[in-house]
């Protein structure tokens, strides 16, 4: 199933594995999900579903949203993401997606905001090297001359200079999933994922499936002792 889910980040912990490794995991809550709308277009080939997770209450919703819900009779959603699926995926209106659709192993594509940082110099928003902080030099942090000479006459757009950091959709690719809690709508990804907790992530099967890591056979030969009654030459010492 292509089709992704909508989870909150609970947190970062760390679990072993079966071979004793410990691996930094974070815990998800993931769904369950309600699918709000179905859409299809024959034409190119669009279909998509609308899904919402997360419920809210009525008296904070305007008239309009709220007999949208009621028209479907489903619970009115706090989120509501709207997903492309295959040509051979069937869903419903009102069908409950949960974190069932993922299984241990599987690799998926975490999408999310990630933690805004506010304005920032361009020492840490883009990892500048810094001037010199010796002989009386005053531009340690600063981002010196920008300017081009007379040809073009301007600043390139897109040039690399201090402002707002962070607070962009970030995608992470290819985390492993670890366990899949059905009971408690959790679900355990391998790695670290984009955002702060209690933030809003969005969590799809893998689109480019990371290849398996393959062991590194080493062999090593053993090396034979030479005899002490051995010459060099091979022949012992009489």
């Amino acid at each position: 199933m292509s089709l992704g889910i909508l989870g909150r980040k609970k947190g970062m912990t760390q679990v072993f594995r079966d071979d004793g490794r410990v691996i930094p995991v974070t815990v998800v809550e993931a769904g369950p999900c309600t699918v709000l709308q179905v859409k299809t277009k024959a034409k190119d080939g669009y279909e998509a579903v609308q899904i919402g997770f997360c419920e809210k209450k009525e008296r904070l919703m305007r008239k309009p949203e709220l007999g949208k819900f009621k028209k479907i009779n489903v619970t009115p959603k706090r989120f509501i993401k709207e997903i492309r699926t295959a040509a051979d995926e069937k869903f419903e209106v009102g069908q409950e997606l949960k974190v069932d659709i993922f299984a241990a192993g599987d690799a998926v594509d975490v999408t999310g905001t990630s933690i805004g940082k506010g304005f920032q110099g361009g020492m840490k928003r883009w990892h500048w090297k810094g001037g010199k902080e010796t002989h009386g030099s005053t531009s340690h942090r600063r981002p010196g001359s920008i300017g081009s000479t007379t040809t073009p006459g301007r600043v390139i757009r897109g040039h690399h200079l201090p402002g707002r950091m962070g607070g962009d959709t970030v995608t992470t690719q290819n985390l492993e999933v670890v366990k899949v809690d059905l009971e408690n709508n959790l679900i355990v990804l391998e790695g670290s994922v984009p955002g702060p907790d209690n933030s809003l992530l969005m969590i799809k099967k893998a689109k480019k499936r990371a290849k398996a890591k393959i062991p590194q056979i080493v062999i090593i030969k053993e090396k034979k002792e030479k005899s002490k009654k051995e010459a060099p030459g091979g022949k012992g010492k009489k």
